[in-house]
């Protein structure tokens, strides 16, 4: 069955289907919302209890409910780099020759994750993926103190992330759509924000709307420095995350760990040397 669901994907038109629960998950009849935002939190023994609002009714929309906000001060920020989001650590490690750990043999091209022809600079960095389940926070927050420098909306496929289909479909998250963003820091970084089947977007902070579906967009925003822990953007459904790092980091989780923003992710020591 794991199987035949893989070759599935191949087979849906990935990203109408994906645009059209986006258009579902927009609409605004209350008692279609309702009961989709009663049973998501039934089926996937959703924790609202740090949740800035709590009621089905409080939310116009089942994808309002989905990006919805926590709780001011709910979220202690703690570490040097702390967790950009909620979610499970798929993967963590250094990278290698270019490559990063996709699922268990497998790995992928870092050059085509963040579509760059020169990633030398993180040679001997680290990083680490976080999946994002629906029962997960769905917004996501900065690291590190930082600038960015430049965000890439990359189009691809739409692909399911989760274990199964990460185990068989290689290259993954370098064929989904994604968001790759590179931060200036301290310790500088690159955080990609992988877009998935039935996910219908990723807005950032500083657009008024999602990327559109299916287009390059590059841009160098204007923005002020972004403290860390502040908000980066949202997904419209889950995903997700990867953080890269130039340097080698003496990670604190490990594979299989349940995480939530805001969470330390580097031991005490500045970086791990070779």
């Amino acid at each position: 069955m794991k199987r035949l669901f893989v070759w599935l994907q191949y087979l849906l038109p990935q990203h109408l289907l994906s645009r059209t629960v986006g258009w579902l998950a927009n609409q605004q009849i209350v008692w279609m919302k309702n009961l989709a935002i009663r049973t998501v939190i039934r089926h996937y023994n959703v924790d609202m209890s740090d949740a800035e609002r709590q009621h089905p009714d409080e939310f116009r929309s089942f994808n309002d409910f989905f990006t919805r906000t926590l709780t001011p001060g709910t979220r202690p920020i703690e570490g040097r780099i702390s967790s950009p989001s909620d979610g499970m650590v798929a993967a963590v490690g250094n990278i290698r020759s270019g490559t990063l750990l996709q699922a268990k043999g497998v790995d992928y091209s870092l050059q085509q994750l963040l579509g760059e022809a020169d990633v030398s600079r993180f040679d001997g960095g680290s990083f680490l993926t976080i999946y994002l389940a629906p029962r997960d926070y769905h917004r996501v927050h900065f690291p590190v103190a930082c600038r960015v420098s430049r965000s890439r909306y990359i189009p691809g496929s739409l692909f399911s992330v989760n274990a199964d289909t990460a185990a068989q479909v290689k290259g993954l998250f370098a064929r989904n759509e994604r968001m790759v963003l590179a931060l200036e820091a301290e310790d500088p970084m690159a955080l990609v924000m992988v877009g998935a089947m039935i996910v219908a977007a990723v807005k950032p902070v500083w657009r008024d709307a999602p990327y559109p579906p299916g287009r390059f967009v590059e841009e160098q925003p204007d923005l002020e420095p972004f403290e860390q822990g502040s908000e980066l953007g949202l997904f419209e459904m889950g995903s997700t995350v990867i953080l890269v790092t130039e340097r080698r980091e003496d990670w604190t989780v490990s594979t299989g760990d349940v995480i939530r923003m805001g969470q330390n992710l580097v031991g005490e020591s500045r970086r791990q040397t070779e």
